[in-house]
């Protein structure tokens, strides 16, 4: 996939070239932050079909003042932790609704029950989308993200496409229809070979998006038993669903604090700042470069359609919103109605001026994203000098200065913040 480099130094990002993935880099450069921290660029490739980039040693800065970054976290972690524990239950809760209006389309294919389907993976993508905050260092999702929401894809890969009626997997004699030999094949030997996943699903459901101006249209009738490979394709949808929502439910798992050899036990136990680097880490990277970049910038620059992210449903503006309410949960505490120990609360006990300030970057970024066209695919064919095309433009500004203020953040709390630059 394209890549658009980035010249952040305007925003008071410092570009530090060559490879982070050795520890005693990530440490030399930890050093030269320790009086004035500074976001540090990090040249990062796609984990697991996105955005990622190596963790660093540690997250916590070091100081030659004993008395710096004195402050108790302990009600934000807390808070944290029950914060992506249930947001995993809502996530794989939904995905397990998402599987019974698969089991029931299939049970009786009809246009009402693909319909059907369709609508219950659109409601159980918000879910999954707000959890995406809670990537980007060394959480359980870096294990299984690959597999549950990889993208771009070669939707050929998989099934049939315009012009290539045997294309795909599916409809490959020699390849076995079933989970293990699905995983096997994901990604293997190029990333956007997805076979897995919130995305296979969707292009499972839709089809391919040849419209201009509205989504897929795959006909039910690939779904009706006994025709052509369509028994192949039934197996394979009902694997990659149950899949999904089984994946979500480990994850919500691993994140009890109950599970003793989970990882929101682990999380508990290490030193407040390494575990505030890595909230303030998954908020910088996804604003400021997952979002922002490769998936907002980069369709913007290709003008392509077949660069936005849910292009098989032209539910992308969806993505773009929910990406934000979870970024916007982390900081505020909130947790669906329920006021929690936020980051802000913690930020505003060291410096309240840059409280509001990152209050203020947030809720223009908000602002600006409500105000994107929809569909994304009609915003990426708009002129480049429309209002569409600059609204878009403007969000992409918005996260740019809202990824700038986590930064400052994050160094006002002592903790090291690596954003990728392409």
């Amino acid at each position: 996939m394209k890549r658009i480099p980035k010249l952040w130094t305007g925003l008071g990002v410092a570009a530090i070239a060559g490879s982070m993935a050795a520890q005693a880099d990530v440490i030399t450069l930890q050093n030269a932050a320790n009086q004035s921290p500074i976001i540090l660029a990090q040249e990062g490739g796609e984990g697991g079909g996105e955005g990622g980039g190596a963790a660093p040693s540690t997250y916590a800065l070091e100081s030659t003042d004993a008395n710096a970054f004195n402050y108790d976290a302990r009600p934000q972690i807390d808070a944290y932790i029950d914060l992506v524990a249930s947001s995993y239950k809502k996530a794989a809760d939904d995905a397990k609704t998402l599987a019974a209006a698969v089991d029931a389309f299939l049970a009786a294919p009809t246009d009402g029950t693909l319909k059907a389907a369709r609508k219950a993976w659109v409601e159980a993508r918000p879910a999954y989308l707000k959890t995406e905050t809670f990537r980007f260092y060394d959480g359980p999702i870096e294990e299984v993200e690959g597999a549950i929401n990889a993208w771009p894809m070669n939707e050929a890969y998989i099934d049939y496409v315009e012009g290539k009626p045997d294309a795909g997997l599916i409809n490959d004699a020699s390849f076995k229809v079933g989970l293990e030999d699905i995983e096997n094949s994901n990604q293997g030997k190029d990333e956007a070979d997805v076979t897995t996943g919130w995305h296979a699903i969707e292009f499972l459901l839709w089809g391919q998006d040849l419209s201009a101006d509205s989504p897929g249209n795959r006909p039910y009738t690939d779904y009706i038993a006994g025709a052509g490979n369509n028994d192949r394709r039934r197996e394979y949808l009902k694997l990659v669903t149950d899949d999904l929502a089984h994946k979500l439910n480990e994850l919500e798992g691993a994140w009890q604090l109950q599970n003793a050899v989970g990882y929101a036990r682990k999380l508990k136990a290490m030193p407040e700042r390494e575990v505030i680097g890595r909230m303030v880490n998954g908020m910088a990277i996804l604003a400021g470069f997952e979002f922002m970049s490769e998936r907002l910038a980069v369709a913007l620059d290709s003008g392509d359609q077949e660069d936005e992210h849910s292009c098989f449903s032209d539910t992308t503006r969806q993505d773009f919103v929910y990406d934000l309410v979870g970024i916007k949960q982390v900081w505020t505490g909130d947790n669906e109605g329920g006021e929690r120990a936020g980051l802000n609360d913690l930020v505003r006990s060291q410096d309240a001026a840059l409280a509001d300030r990152v209050d203020d970057l947030l809720a223009d970024a908000e602002t600006k994203v409500a105000a994107l066209g929809d569909p994304w695919d009609q915003v990426l064919a708009a002129p480049m000098d429309s209002p569409e095309r600059k609204a878009a433009e403007e969000v992409v500004v918005a996260l740019q200065d809202l990824a700038t203020g986590l930064k400052d953040a994050g160094g006002k709390l002592g903790v090291l913040v690596l954003i990728p630059t392409e």
